[in-house]
Parts: structure tokens; C-alpha cells; sequence
């Protein structure tokens, strides 16, 4: 057994073999994450000095080999320049030598014309060759011109071409080195990805039931964890824990919420956003701890350095990586171990004093049922006072109602005893003359 310190609580906490084992196992991939996480930042780094380095060697050897390229085709241009003044100045030369050579000629033909006639046939013949050698003389100049003139355009093409294949082999060779730096990061983020979850092709959930059922039979003989899949109240977590010891006493239940998301995902979610439903699901399950294992948010430190409360949000919650899964588990067992021993001593202190649970179980039976019986007599007495309140309201309505029909017959009885003869016959001629009428024909016949 080692013992374990809790950065949190600084309780200590016993942990067997195989739990510590894996505990140093993941405590070594996190250091090693962090190492990876940041050489993967000096690469980049060195990377983009390197980038910069590179296009700035290039511009220096692009104007370097360009400085060189001009500077010599400027000597080949002088060169072709003094050769083009050479062959002109050579021209000059040999025809200057030539007339000279011809006026020569011809003032010995003008001196001796008229001496001799052989003469002036051998001077003829020699102004004639002296032609045909100057004529040699220039076009052999000129040949001599154009071949050099000819090599020295050679040679400026093969500059300009050797400057192209310079430029062309410094910059493929810096775009070479560029993208095996950038293949040496992706496959170290490609790695980093995979170290990360320890798994190729699977999810989140299953990489977590898989790591948990590899050391079920030795670390958690006794222990439950299964898929949540009652939704009956809308909504459900991924996996229950529940561990319970040799008599069947729960130990500890938590209730496992994973989250994964792509690189690819248009929308980013955060840790926080799954909170308030985990502590739900948590409470509808009747679980005492509430686990987010997250791949969210990769680039938070915070989550990235271990295990992570969220106390100040939802009572006893935590967020981890999954490297943190069997860690987790194990320090919540083996915190509630101690908690267990209190449970048991509680469970023999009712064993000892079961006849005294019984009677106060009993009494609070009969107080539960008392209290129904009593609220249920207090309703129907309730609802037969309101009963006899609407009778008596209604039959003050039915008085209410005879008192006004007895002023309306006692009204109507006034008015017929004010009714008379006089009133009726007041704005009625023809009544008036009829009842005068029967009054005089009743006083005659009484006299």
C-alpha cells in the first residue's frame, strides 16, 4: 500500500498496487504531455526564426549572386564594348595602312607611266594585290571581331542562366526545409492527440469503459458502473459508478459525464456549459460526486494540469482529462472508505437497538398516518363549513329577493287604492261626459 497526499484537502489516502501504479503512470504522461506541449511551442518558435532566417538568407544570396551576375556581365559588356573599338580602331588601321600603301603605289604609277610600260603593267599588278590583301586583311579583322564578339554573348548567357539555376536551387532547397519542419510538428501534434486519449478509432466513452474494465476485477470487485440509460426525466449522464463493500453498504456513487469535440467542429463548447446539467442528472440519480471527463478546451491550462474542483460552482463536481479517469475514482473510493467505518458503527448501533428503531418507526407510521386521517377529517369539515356558508348566502339572496317582492305588491296596492273616478276622467272628455251621463241618469231615477 502507498500512501497518498491530496493537493486539495491534504488528507492522506491509502492507495494499493495497481491503483498507484496506474496514479504514476498517468502523473509520468502528464509531465510528459507538458514536456511535449512545450517543445511543440519551441518548434513552432524556432520554426518561424528559422522561416525568417531562411527568406532573409535568401535575399542575401539572391542579391550576392545577382551583385556577382551583374558585375560580371558588366565586364563581359566593357569587354565587348573595347572589342567592338578594337576591331574599328583595327579597320581604321589597316585601311589607313592600305591607302597609304595605294597613293604609294599610284604616284610610282604616275612616276613611271611614262617611262616604261612594263613598269606601269608591274605597278598595276601590285596595286591590284595590294586590294586583295586589304580586302583579306579586313575580312580576316572582322571575323576575328565577330568571333569574339560571339563568345563573349556565350558566355553572358551561360552567367545569366548559371544565376537562374543559383536562385532556383537556394530557394527550392529553403522550401524543403521549411516543409520538414512543418511535418516534424504535425506528427508531433498528431502524436501529442493520440497520447492524449490512448486510443485510435474509438470515442471518449468508449476508451473510459474500456480503461475501467481492464482493472475491474481487481480494484473494484464489488463495484457497479454501467451506462445511464434512463432518460425518464428528459435528460441522462453517460456512465454510473457505485461501489459497495462485502455486505452490500454503498461506499461511494458517481455519476460520469464525457465530452469530446473535434478540431474540425465549427462551434467551440466550454467545460462550464455541461455543468449545471451534470449537477441534475447527479441529483435525479441520487449520486454523491459528479465527474466531467473533458476533451474540451485544449488549450486551457487550467484543465491541462490535472484534476480540477468546481466547488465554488456545484458541491462536489470535479473536471479532468481522461489520463485523470482511474486516478479519480480512486481517491473518491478511498476517501469514502473512511467515511464507510462511521456508516457501519451507525448500522450496529441500530442493529443493538432494533426494538427501540421498530417502536420510533412505528410511531412515526402512526404519527404519518394520524397527520393524513387528521388533514383529510380537517379538509371534509373545511369543505362542509364552505358548504353551509354558500346555503346561508343563498337563502339571504331568496329574502332578499321576497322583501323586494312585497315593496313592489305594497307600491302596486297604493296606487290602485289612489286610483279615481276623477283622476281617470282629467284628461279624458268623452269619459268625463259619459260618467256625467250615468250620474244624472242615476239621480233622476232616484227621484
Amino acid at each position: 500500500m502507498h500512501e497518498i497526499i491530496c493537493p486539495h484537502c491534504k488528507k492522506a489516502f491509502k492507495v494499493d498496487e495497481a491503483g498507484y501504479a496506474d496514479i504514476l503512470k498517468q502523473v509520468r504522461n502528464g509531465e510528459f504531455e507538458k514536456e511535449l506541449h512545450e517543445r511543440l511551442e519551441l518548434a513552432e518558435k524556432d520554426k518561424l526564426k528559422e522561416v525568417e532566417l531562411a527568406k532573409s538568407n535568401i535575399r542575401n544570396d539572391m542579391q550576392e549572386a545577382a551583385a556577382a551576375k551583374d558585375a560580371e556581365i558588366k565586364e563581359l559588356k566593357a569587354k565587348l564594348d573595347a572589342g567592338e573599338v578594337t576591331r574599328q580602331l583595327a579597320v581604321a588601321e589597316a585601311l589607313r595602312a592600305i591607302e597609304k600603301e595605294r597613293d604609294i603605289l599610284a604616284n610610282e604609277l604616275v612616276k613611271v607611266k611614262n617611262d616604261n610600260q612594263a613598269a606601269l603593267k608591274l605597278a598595276e599588278e601590285k596595286l591590284s594585290a595590294s586590294e586583295v590583301a586589304k580586302k583579306l586583311a579586313i575580312t580576316e579583322a572582322l571575323n576575328k571581331i565577330e568571333k569574339e564578339r560571339d563568345e563573349l554573348k556565350n558566355g553572358l548567357k551561360q552567367a545569366e542562366l548559371e544565376k537562374q539555376l543559383a536562385e532556383k536551387s537556394l530557394k527550392d532547397k529553403y522550401e524543403t526545409q521549411i516543409k520538414d519542419r512543418d511535418d516534424t510538428i504535425e506528427r508531433l501534434r498528431d502524436m501529442k492527440a493520440r497520447l492524449s486519449t490512448k486510443m485510435v478509432g474509438e470515442t471518449l466513452e468508449q476508451h473510459c469503459e474500456t480503461e475501467f474494465n481492464r482493472i475491474r476485477a481487481t480494484a473494484f470487485p464489488n463495484a457497479y458502473f454501467e451506462k445511464d440509460n434512463d432518460a425518464r426525466t428528459g435528460s441522462k449522464g453517460d456512465f454510473i459508478f457505485r461501489d459497495s463493500d462485502n455486505t452490500g453498504t454503498e461506499i461511494v456513487s458517481i455519476m460520469f459525464e464525457m465530452k469530446n469535440e473535434s478540431d474540425t467542429t465549427a462551434t467551440r463548447k466550454k467545460n462550464e456549459d455541461f455543468l449545471k446539467e451534470l449537477d441534475k442528472d447527479r441529483t435525479e440519480k441520487g449520486c454523491e460526486y459528479a465527474v466531467l471527463v473533458s476533451l474540451l478546451e485544449p488549450e486551457n491550462e487550467l484543465y491541462n494540469t490535472g484534476i480540477v474542483d468546481v466547488f465554488h460552482r456545484y458541491p462536489k463536481m470535479y473536471v479532468i482529462r481522461p489520463q485523470f479517469f482511474i486516478p479519480i475514482i480512486t481517491l473518491l473510493r478511498n476517501a469514502a472508505v473512511k467515511s464507510l467505518e462511521y456508516k457501519v458503527e451507525l448500522a450496529l448501533v441500530k442493529s443493538q437497538n432494533i426494538d427501540i428503531t421498530n417502536f420510533e418507526n412505528d410511531l412515526d407510521k402512526f404519527k404519518t398516518a394520524f397527520g393524513k386521517n387528521y388533514d383529510l377529517a380537517s379538509r371534509k369539515f373545511q369543505t362542509a363549513i364552505d358548504e353551509i356558508d354558500k346555503s346561508i348566502d343563498h337563502l339571504q339572496k331568496t329574502k332578499e329577493a321576497l322583501l323586494g317582492t312585497d315593496r313592489n305588491l305594497r307600491l302596486a296596492n297604493d296606487k290602485a287604492q289612489d286610483v279615481t273616478i276623477k283622476k281617470l276622467t282629467r284628461k279624458n272628455p268623452t269619459m268625463a261626459a259619459k260618467f256625467s251621463e250615468l250620474e244624472n241618469k242615476a239621480s233622476s231615477e232616484s227621484e
